[in-house]
């Protein structure tokens, strides 16, 4: 993964996300809602000859990004921990 930030003032923030798909980009846009996000989206203009763009309106766009990041990764943890325990493997 490779992020480039496309533009940023006040309030707005454009990343492009080399080598991710719709997967990961709507997973990233819905913590950003949770992470207090006022607007989320993205856009693939093509699948084979350009890069997802997310887009986020927050008062701190940076934070906004970091804190939905964050959930992520707490929540693969989570997921992990549980299936080690349900699977019962060590």
């Amino acid at each position: 993964m490779e992020l480039k930030i496309l533009k940023e003032s006040g309030n707005k923030i454009e990343i492009e996300i080399k080598d991710e798909t719709h997967t990961f980009l709507n997973l990233l846009k819905e913590k950003t809602w949770h992470a207090g996000a006022n607007q989320a989206s993205y856009m693939v203009e093509h699948p084979y000859l350009s890069h997802p763009k997310i887009t986020v309106i927050a008062k701190n766009p940076r934070k906004v990004l970091n804190d939905a990041a964050q959930m992520i990764v707490n929540e693969a943890k989570e997921f992990y921990e549980e299936f080690k325990r349900a699977a019962k493997v060590k």
